[in-house]
């Protein structure tokens, strides 16, 4: 497995890979997947704020991706990120989520961020609560019935992780 920067030429895979997971799954509260255009310009986006998007690829085929994000726009949250990750429904359970993750969370520190927050779509992603929880996450709250997909009312789990000296210190 080889963990890398995304380029531009892994959008048509992440946007598949990124399709599945809104038809069919509960870890996005999209309804609709997007376009290439849309997850162009959205990779575009994250990359001019020098947050870290990075692809696990296997064999030459991206297995899946991951990308810190702002948690939100105003400027005291300049220093806290949310992550995203998801896995190609032929490649799960291979390893390849916490590979990633790791990865993220160095890359994140690495660039200065002091909190990545999980926002987990769905209280029965037993997986990817498992997985942040074997990254470090610890529970931080879940907001009730907030999301509505596939005729049923959903939660969100929240996990957070310190990065670096979190919030020992002053930024």
């Amino acid at each position: 497995m080889n963990i890398r920067p995304t380029s531009p030429a892994d959008i048509p895979s992440i946007t598949a890979i990124y399709a599945h997971a809104v038809r069919t799954g509960t870890a996005t509260f999209e309804l609709e997947p997007p376009d290439e255009t849309e997850m162009m310009r959205r990779y575009e986006k994250l990359r001019a704020g020098k947050f870290p998007y990075i692809v696990a690829e296997i064999d030459g085929q991206v297995a899946g991706y991951a990308y810190a994000g702002p948690f939100r726009e105003r400027p005291a949250y300049r220093f806290t990120v949310e992550d995203s990750i998801y896995i190609a429904p032929e490649m799960q359970k291979r390893g390849i989520g916490k590979a990633l993750m790791a990865e993220l969370i160095k890359l994140s520190t690495d660039a200065g961020f002091r909190q990545m927050l999980a926002v987990i779509g769905d209280s029965n992603q037993a997986g990817s609560i498992a997985l942040h929880k074997a990254c470090g996450f610890q529970p931080a709250g879940v907001f009730k019935s907030v999301g509505f997909k596939f005729g049923r009312w959903l939660d969100t789990v929240q996990m957070q992780l310190p990065l670096g000296k979190g919030d020992r210190e002053p930024a």
